[in-house]
């Protein structure tokens, strides 16, 4: 990367890292917190939780194709706003409805697959997957970081002061969207990182892709179910105070992230994933009943660990497995749906959590969310493993229909070359691969300008 596309990538990345805290931080919080407010209960403080994830799901792609009309750069900072006055709502919010409906405006600024399409702007395709692994790393690094900071910031300035910090880390956002990022004249239409609406169709139709889809909508349900309930039996069932909720969660957070690791590794580099995406499904349904009954706190925090792993190991895999089998030249639409299935599900377990702890107490909760991993772990099991295939695009130069279709005839031809579309309109082509049978050298003959 020149120096203009590192400061870009950057300064993206940490408008992600800074928008994830601003919706996190109060995870790990809320389902306290929110109990001294007007008309709190469990079920409306899941719903504080989760509504977030209603409104990012329902706007993000609409906001995405809207930048293409008005500006990515524009978009982005009105997003940074709406997050910025939900979190001023929520902050000054004496009323639990009050906080809802900031939790809602918060959502409202969905702008993730604004900059996605930004990052496709500022980088040239050589270097476009080096950047978006730095983001995806940011995303990660801000889920993470909240768990830990959520309650020790909590201890020191209230649910008020985190909403305050939100409302700073938007600001900031703001900052670096308007300084650090240069202006794009000409916005480039990328179908690998862009949703397209002709190839929605496609990709809601894929089976594969929707048991990944749904996969991850589970995944973020239970995630935000479990946190209903999680911080209020630390403090009543193991006396721990919310304030020392941070040393836990540190200390569960970096073993699962060394757990996970060799997961990840068997899955990718050894080609087993269906295997151990059947097991850790398994391992969250395991863990997530078994909660329920844990006699002491090292056992819930073991618990809670083995949670993580399996967590974890899933937030890194399944996007790797869109990748793989989104449809050629689609990705960008298939990551799209991904990503909106995921906010969905954080709405659901927000919602469905509440509804659980207040009608059948932190036990419904635990099975429900238990009992459903592992029915999903049979359907996962039945599913046909994927394949290890891996996505490349390269650049073209202007061409016309009849070379178009020389080179489509000739790729098509190459080893290891499984599927191929050409797209004129943005002078790109892609191209899914098996690198273990890839015919690297006629590849690179016929197409110099690929990067493998």
């Amino acid at each position: 990367m020149d120096l203009l596309e590192r400061r870009s990538v950057l300064a993206l990345a940490l408008i992600y890292l800074f928008r994830m805290l601003g919706l996190f931080l109060i995870l790990p919080v809320i389902g306290v917190a929110a109990d001294g407010l007007t008309g709190a209960d469990a079920a409306l403080i899941g719903t504080a939780i989760g509504i977030y994830g209603l409104t990012q799901a329902s706007l993000q792609i609409p906001m995405g194709m809207w930048s293409d009309k008005i500006g990515r750069k524009r978009v982005i900072v009105i997003g940074l706003l709406l997050f910025a006055i939900g979190s001023l709502i929520c902050a000054n919010a004496d009323d639990i409805m009050v906080l809802i409906i900031g939790r809602a405006v918060q959502g409202a600024g969905a702008i993730a697959s604004t900059l996605m399409a930004l990052l496709s702007d500022v980088t040239r395709e050589q270097n476009r997957t080096k950047a978006m692994a730095i983001v995806g790393i940011s995303i990660g690094a801000s889920f993470m970081l909240s768990l830990v900071l959520g309650p020790w910031i909590f201890a020191l300035v209230g649910l008020s002061g985190l909403f305050y910090l939100s409302f700073v880390l938007s600001l900031l956002g703001i900052v670096l969207i308007v300084f650090a990022v240069p202006n794009i004249v000409q916005h480039t239409f990328r179908r690998d990182t862009t949703p397209s609406l002709t190839a929605l169709g496609l990709v809601l139709k894929d089976s594969n892709l929707r048991f990944l889809n749904i996969s991850v909508l589970l995944l973020h349900a239970s995630l935000t179910a479990l946190f209903v309930t999680v911080p209020g039996l630390l403090i009543t069932q193991f006396d721990l105070p919310l304030s020392q909720h941070s040393w836990l969660y540190l200390a569960i957070m970096g073993f699962a992230f060394a757990g996970m690791l060799p997961l990840v590794i068997i899955a990718e580099s050894k080609g087993k994933m269906k295997g151990v995406l059947v097991a850790v499904l398994m391992l969250l349904g395991i863990s997530s009943i078994l909660l329920q009954w844990a006699p002491y706190l090292w056992v819930f925090g073991v618990l809670l660990w083995a949670y993580f792993v399996g967590f974890n190991s899933l937030e890194a895999t399944l996007p790797s497995l869109i990748s793989k089998l989104a449809p050629v030249g689609y990705r960008g639409t298939a990551m799209g749906v991904f990503s909106t299935h995921q906010f969905m599900g954080s709405f659901l377990g927000g919602v469905g959590g509440g509804w659980l702890l207040q009608n059948h107490s932190s036990s419904g909760v635990f099975w429900v969310v238990g009992v459903i991993f592992l029915v999903w772990s049979m359907v996962g099991a039945v599913q046909s493993a994927p394949r290890q295939l891996s996505s490349l695009a390269f650049s073209l130069p202007n061409m016309t229909d009849e070379e178009v279709s020389t080179l489509a005839d000739q790729l098509s031809e190459i080893q290891g070359v499984e599927g191929m579309q050409i797209f004129k309109d943005e002078q790109t082509a892609y191209l899914k691969v098996d690198k273990k049978l890839l015919d690297k050298d006629a590849l690179m003959r016929l197409a110099p300008q690929v990067i493998l």
